[in-house]
């Protein structure tokens, strides 16, 4: 089969479209012809994780497809069943963190970058019917992300205020969708006014320039929860958005991993700092009902070929898109 392998040198650099050897499935697993799949930062973090002395790995995390073989045992899904692929290895209930083991598709194991994959059977979750091929193969390591920071973590209640800082990544639109269902108002962040008028006919209540004066911008509004995946370059300004007594959940660092703030401030003001990522298979099945419920879309920037896959990784990589990047996998 064909596949975006990763070997012998770090970066993009390291990755061919080439052919590997498709897997069949053991006892308790499946494997999915895969239709779509999509784009992640993980993706380009892994490009340096792989170490350039280890085998080739296909890499992604992201996708949907057809069941095609199913191993011994299989009893919860069928050849024909058309199924996103939960990434998240070895994390079932909802816990206060991943359990010892946990992993997710693409690294260390092979991914979905290809024609196919062979994954638990738990693994395949039914693909909302309302749903295209390319909507359900970018859902679930971002959604599921949002889902668990917004949901589970942040407790997100009818009326909140909620800031999402970097509006464009594919993380930022499904919290934008969830907290709009939820309810909540929702105040966005973005240096692109392109991607803030978006973000605006999304349904986002207010959508500021992240070089302003975020306090002047939101005309001093505090927030009751901030969902901050940015990191360096947009923590304090989140931090300086909280009310007394308000919540921010952090699961992203691409803007860089060490903050600075004031401790005096932070306790005076009775906040809650909150680490999230990933979810489980249950939050994933919740996040599912939701988005039926409301019959919520992923936000789809570009599709590319699989073997287009440099421009894909270029234009994520140039924090270009607005949602998500798909893989359309003949």
């Amino acid at each position: 089969m064909k596949a975006v392998v990763h070997e012998g040198q770090a970066g993009i650099a390291g990755l061919t479209y080439r052919e590997m050897e498709e897997g069949l499935p053991s006892s308790g697993e499946v494997r999915v012809k895969l239709k779509a799949a999509g784009l992640n930062h993980r993706d380009l973090f892994v490009l340096h994780r792989h170490k350039e002395n280890e085998p080739p790995l296909i890499i992604g995390s992201d996708g949907a497809g057809i069941i095609d073989a199913v191993g011994e045992g299989v009893t919860s899904v069928q050849v024909g069943d058309e199924v996103i692929i939960n990434p998240g290895l070895g994390w079932k209930g909802n816990s206060d963190a991943p359990p010892e083991g946990f992993e997710i598709v693409g690294l260390p194991f092979h991914g979905t970058f290809a024609e196919s994959i062979v994954i638990p059977a738990e693994n395949a979750v039914l693909k909302p019917a309302h749903l295209s091929w390319e909507e359900a193969g970018v859902l679930s390591l971002a959604a599921l992300t949002a889902y668990r920071a917004l949901f589970t973590r942040g407790q997100v209640k009818e009326g909140m205020n909620v800031l999402i800082p970097g509006i464009g990544s594919g993380v930022a639109t499904f919290l934008l969708q969830f907290a709009k269902a939820a309810g909540a108002r929702v105040f966005v962040t973005s240096r692109s006014e392109a991607k803030r008028q978006k973000a605006i006919e999304l349904g986002a209540d207010k959508a500021i320039d992240s070089e302003s004066d975020w306090a002047e911008a939101l005309n001093n509004q505090k927030m009751d929860l901030v969902i901050e995946c940015v990191g360096a370059a947009t923590f304090s300004k989140s931090l300086n958005q909280l009310r007394k007594g308000g919540t921010i959940v952090t699961f992203g660092a691409s803007a860089g991993d060490e903050v600075t703030f004031n401790l005096r401030a932070f306790f005076y003001g009775q906040f809650n700092m909150l680490g999230s990522t990933m979810g489980s298979g249950e939050e994933l099945e919740e996040m599912i009902q939701l988005i039926e419920q409301y019959k919520l879309h992923p936000i789809v920037d570009q599709v590319y070929p699989l073997d287009q896959f440099e421009q894909a990784f270029t234009r994520i990589d140039k924090a270009e898109q607005l949602g998500k990047i798909v893989f359309a996998i003949e």
